[in-house]
């Protein structure tokens, strides 16, 4: 191979990861996360395949690139998720873990939520979908934690 190959390659690698998301497996792993880095939670309540705000927030916010690329370096994120669909089913332990999510943080069971939490699990904020573009999106959730 050469260089110029070998470097289009670590490129094309190098650009795939920055835009990768890093939500965690379980909540254990994001409060641990969150201390460690010292970063908030982005705790989400979502149902994925059901919940249409949610199906667009994850479509304009969570899965475009600005907010990708912020979130990385701020944010620890979380997503409790409720599906519906028997295909969909998530492991029994995960499922009682977001149970237990919501009973402490969406008591009132609204679709979607986004929490932001710093890392001894205070609620810095609350909100849900917005028609915004990511950018506008990133700062409301900035004034949670400024």
């Amino acid at each position: 191979m050469s260089l110029k190959t070998i470097a289009s390659l670590v490129f094309f690698f190098c650009s795939i990861l920055s835009n990768a998301q890093d939500w965690k497996a379980t909540y254990v792993d994001a409060l641990e996360s969150s201390k460690a880095q010292n970063k908030p939670i982005i705790l989400v309540f979502a149902g994925s395949d059901w919940c249409a705000p949610c199906i667009k927030m994850d479509r304009s916010i969570w899965q475009s690139s600005e907010f990708k690329t912020y979130a990385v370096e701020n944010y620890i994120l979380y997503k409790a998720d409720f599906p519906r669909k028997k295909s969909n089913q998530l492991p029994e332990e995960i499922r009682n873990q977001n149970t237990k999510l919501a009973e402490q943080f969406n008591k009132e069971g609204h679709f979607p939520l986004v929490v932001i939490l710093d890392e001894s699990e205070k609620i810095l904020g609350k909100t849900g979908y917005k028609k915004l573009n990511p950018e506008s999106y990133i700062s409301l959730l900035n004034t949670f934690i400024e």
